[in-house]
């Protein structure tokens, strides 16, 4: 049992290292090296499942510091009122007026686990269920850039190759969807003219 788990954590260690990172080509570079490495589907959703809880220890201090920051200076208090605003704006795009957990949880989807976080603790969520919101949101991001990941690269047969073109959609998609759904916004209200 020792020798397993000693032999297993050279291999699963650098994929839970490229999940940790909160930028840029984690999820799809922490795929294609657990796909090398032989490790099953599993066993990277549960260490992509682990990054997320080591964020939450890590982020959760930062976002109370500033949370009780907000509390104290004018400024800051005013900025977080527009923020609950802004959230609350966001929210209804997803199909409601109160920031829900389903909303929230597209929150996280669609932005990233943090400011999904910082939702939850807008609506009054707190330590658990908030950071349970926010990473059933990041998940269920890791499960579409995964499985993207995966059937790409069965075509490309290069991980290089494959991870550019998922991090060039992950950048550039939410960019032309919002730009088509801004055209499609004037020309509904050039009808309504």
């Amino acid at each position: 049992m020792t020798e397993t788990i000693a032999a297993s954590t050279p291999t699963i260690l650098p994929v839970l290292k490229l999940f940790i990172i909160p930028v840029g080509g984690g999820i799809p570079a922490g795929v294609m090296l657990a796909q090398s490495k032989g490790l099953a589907w599993p066993i990277t959703t549960l260490l992509y499942l682990v990054s997320d809880i080591i964020l939450a220890f890590a982020f959760e201090p930062i976002l109370r510091i500033i949370a009780f920051i907000c509390g104290k200076v004018s400024f800051l208090a005013r900025f977080s009122t527009a923020l609950k605003a802004a959230t609350a704006r966001s929210v209804t795009h997803f199909g409601g007026t109160g920031a829900g957990p389903i909303a929230l949880i597209m929150i996280a989807f669609g932005v990233d686990p943090m400011t999904g976080r910082a939702s939850a603790l807008a609506a009054g969520h707190g330590f658990i269920t908030g950071w349970a919101i926010a990473i059933a949101g990041d998940m269920l991001y890791f499960a579409v850039i995964a499985i993207t990941t995966l059937r790409l690269n069965s075509y490309f047969r290069d991980p290089d190759t494959t991870m550019f073109i998922v991090l060039a959609a992950m950048f550039f998609l939410p960019v032309v969807i919002r730009r088509i759904r801004s055209i499609g916004l004037l020309y509904q209200r050039s009808e309504r003219a």
